[in-house]
């Protein structure tokens, strides 16, 4: 008896590794796919204060080149233990003020970063996020999403570049042709504010 009870336990335990075996080598990076890399910190570089000069297109996808310029601040604080972070930006120019704040939200999973920007005037976050993170060769973050604007879906990327310890420079542009084409329509540099 404890040899058939011994033997069914041999093959069950075979039997269970080879059904979980192919799924241990599902979980796996295919080769030569390199393992993502933790990027939760990176957006630590912007913590702190900043000023900002902020040039932004008056009218994006028509056709306009008539830019306005702003100049403000910039305070960046890290949450949930740097897993996330929260901006609050003020700017002030001829047209007016702008009071806006983003916030950012690591996952550790897809190890991508969802960005969210709130402006006083609505008083909403509204969806969806801007997605994306860094490239660890260039330093440089770009970050996508689809949303409708002036009646139309478009497509928005936002680019962190130029990034030192007292620099760095972002740009928004939006595209209505697929992502074929680009136009700039808000481009912020930011220099730190030493103490």
């Amino acid at each position: 008896m404890r040899s058939r009870r011994r033997h069914c336990m041999g093959f069950f335990a075979g039997f269970l590794i080879a059904l979980l075996n192919p799924l241990a080598i599902a979980a796996q990076p295919a080769a030569g796919t390199p393992a993502l890399r933790d990027g939760q910190h990176d957006f630590d570089f912007e913590l702190g204060s900043w000023k900002t000069h902020l040039s932004r297109l008056e009218k994006p996808l028509t056709g306009s080149t008539k830019w306005i310029e702003f100049d403000g601040t910039i305070e960046s604080r890290p949450i949930w233990g740097g897993k996330a972070n929260l901006d609050e930006f003020e700017a002030d120019g001829p047209s007016g003020h702008i009071q806006g704040l983003t916030l950012r939200l690591y996952n550790p999973e897809s190890h991508q970063w969802s960005l969210y920007w709130a402006s006083s005037k609505t008083g909403t976050l509204p969806p969806p996020p801007t997605v994306g993170s860094f490239n660890a060769k260039n330093g440089r973050g770009e970050f996508y999403d689809q949303e409708s604007f002036n009646g139309r879906m478009i497509f928005v990327r936002y680019v962190w570049s130029n990034i030192t310890p007292t620099t760095a420079r972002f740009v928004q542009s939006f595209s209505d042709d697929g992502g074929k084409t680009w136009e700039d329509n808000w481009i912020s540099t930011m220099e730190r504010v030493q103490k």
